[in-house]
């Protein structure tokens, strides 16, 4: 996707033309034409079109009850009146099972679509890191849970609402507009004396009707689709900051950064303000208008037919029973109208999921393109011609040629900002702005440890058996890991459910990714910093165990510390420009790349 296109796919349509019903199609056709659940999900429309039809055949029918029952209470005639209220009840029994057995397989069909939508989205937004490559790389989405989260609920929802509404205005239209159009003869247009008989007058005013209608709605409640997009971003927007508030809660404490915190509270709050008293004066108007039409609909087919009423050319019945037809059709007519308010918030969750799909679309583009890093499963770390670029270009690593045998001990080294981290997220397959080739043992075969390690939400047993360990561990191996790694006041606390990642220092958590290291026994130990916020003791400490348990486990630690060196047999220092020394003989040129470095 080119950069017009990504922003193209960031910002409002702000129109229902053609890009928006393909981008509809885009998002609701997979569920129907190819996934799995696609004959259930068709049966359910199916038996929503069929009670669908079933109450248009009631309310047809009610229609013409009117007729009798009306003209029964004109002529008085007590035995065909209750005689017609049990026709009434039969009826409106059947409508209130329909439409109760409606509302619930809609809602059903509802619910496995936004399961399926959901599972499809994280799926995609997992694969391949890409929700990694979202944040790093690609900032221009907003709040991608909230896409998750809460869009995909509303698209389904919205979606199948309107689109059983548009069937049911098209289904009362096809067994209404016969109806009206006979009933029309029997209607006259006084003119100059003379009485005039326009064939389908009823129909063409309920047209007429709805078409100003909807050109006023458009018209009126078009911008509600932009401040409806807002709004849901900027509430986001204020969600966040006060989830930032909670997860960094200490640091903030410690700042003394409450007022700083307050304002930026007070100012994306306003934002969410202003934009929602535009917004609500937006749907006032929109409210006028729509209440006057709904109003005078009521009135339009009375005053139509008043000049025939009054000349007794047609009783009170048949009053009532064009009043019920008349408002069948123009509903139907006037149904894009009525709905508008509902449409413009559906066209901002379209607009909202669009551009989060845009944006993973251009991350795999990237990925796709960009990956000339090839990754491959090996027995041991094998790099070679390995070149690492910032996304501008700008080399930060020329041409690597690494080998590190099982239970080799390599001390990755370099002024701050060289790239050291950077090298680290290429060998775990994240980096991909760059070329050569990386040999790894994957799955179960590596484990990377970063400076702040990630603590799922769930208990401290979870935290330490994540993210690959076997669930099955007995308690009494966790105790001896944590009382080993120098966390013995935890040992009552295995199974307490708690924000560890606010509630543990970054040292102590530190200390808990080596548990998890001894624990998951990887061939590979990667440590970014790993062990920067202990003291040189504790840090000793912990690699000394490293080396006795993981005897066999190859380490590549990155670090500044000198008391790091005494526990790698290797170094590789980077250097600025691209260059690099490994072991202490610098490299460069055509014998950089034809080399693979020895072991000491």
């Amino acid at each position: 996707m080119t950069k017009s296109a990504a922003d193209a796919a960031r910002s409002p349509h702000q129109r229902f033309d053609r890009a928006f019903f393909r981008d509809v199609w885009r998002l609701a056709g997979p569920y129907f034409l190819e996934s799995e659940e696609r004959w259930g999900a068709r049966g359910l429309l199916a038996l929503v079109l069929l009670s669908t039809s079933g109450m248009v055949y009631i309310n047809l029918r009610i229609t013409n009850w009117y007729n009798a029952f009306y003209d029964a209470l004109q002529h008085y005639d007590s035995a065909h009146y209750w005689g017609l209220l049990g026709q009434f009840a039969l009826l409106a029994l059947g409508a209130i099972a329909l439409g109760v057995y409606q509302t619930y397989m809609s809602q059903l069909l509802d619910l496995r679509w936004r399961r399926w939508l959901t599972g499809s989205f994280l799926t995609r937004y997992l694969a391949a890191r890409t929700y990694y490559h979202l944040e790093i790389f690609r900032r221009g989405q907003d709040n991608p849970d909230q896409r998750i989260a809460d869009d995909l609920s509303s698209f389904a929802q919205s979606a199948s609402s309107l689109f059983t509404g548009l069937l049911s205005s098209a289904a009362n239209l096809i067994a209404f507009l016969g109806l009206l159009w006979v009933l029309s003869a029997k209607v006259v247009v006084p003119w100059k004396g003379v009485e005039l008989h326009i064939p389908g007058l009823l129909v063409w005013a309920a047209l007429l009707y709805a078409i100003v209608w909807t050109w006023v709605a458009g018209r009126v409640a078009n911008p509600l689709i932009k401040l409806n997009y807002d709004q849901q971003r900027l509430q986001a927007d204020f969600r966040f900051a006060l989830m930032r508030l909670r997860e960094n809660s200490e640091a903030i404490a410690l700042y003394g950064g409450e007022a700083k915190e307050r304002d930026t509270f007070d100012h994306r709050f306003d934002r969410v303000y202003d934009n929602y008293a535009r917004l609500i004066v937006r749907q006032k108007r929109f409210n006028w208008f729509s209440a006057y039409f709904n109003q005078f609909a009521i009135i339009l087919p009375f005053l139509v037919t008043a000049s025939a009423y009054f000349a007794k050319a047609v009783q009170l019945g048949f009053l009532m029973q064009v009043s019920s037809a008349f408002g069948n059709v123009q509903n139907a007519f006037a149904y894009l109208a009525q709905s508008y308010d509902s449409l413009a918030q559906w066209h901002a969750v379209v607009d909202r999921l669009r551009g989060f799909v845009g944006l993973i679309e251009e991350v795999e583009a990237m990925q796709s393109d960009g990956k000339r890093i090839v990754h491959e499963n090996g027995d041991m770390l094998r790099v070679q011609d390995l070149t690492l670029r910032v996304p501008s270009g700008t080399p930060v690593v020329a041409h690597l040629e690494l080998t590190v045998l099982p239970g080799e001990r390599l001390l990755v080294t370099g002024p701050s900002g060289v790239g050291k981290s950077t090298l680290l997220r290429a060998l775990a397959g994240l980096w991909p702005f760059g070329e050569g080739y990386v040999a790894l043992p994957r799955g179960k075969g590596s484990l990377f440890l970063p400076q702040r390690p990630y603590l799922p939400l769930g208990s401290l047993r979870e935290a330490l058996l994540y993210p690959m360990a076997d669930a099955a561990t007995p308690t009494e191996r966790l105790e001896q890991l944590l009382t080993r790694v120098g966390l013995p006041a935890l040992l009552t606390q295995l199974d307490v459910v708690a924000p560890w990642a606010q509630v543990l220092s970054l040292g102590e958590q530190q200390r808990l990714a080596f548990a998890r290291a001894l624990l998951q026994r990887p061939e590979y130990l990667f440590l970014d910093e790993a062990s920067s916020a202990l003291d040189e003791p504790a840090e000793r400490a912990l690699y000394t165990l490293l080396m006795k348990e993981l005897a066999q486990t190859a380490l590549v630690s990155v670090g500044h510390r000198s008391t790091l060196h005494g526990f790698h047999n290797r170094r590789l220092e980077l250097l600025t420009d691209g260059d690099w020394l490994s072991d202490g003989e610098r490299l460069s040129g055509q014998t950089r790349r034809q080399w693979a470095a020895a072991p000491t």
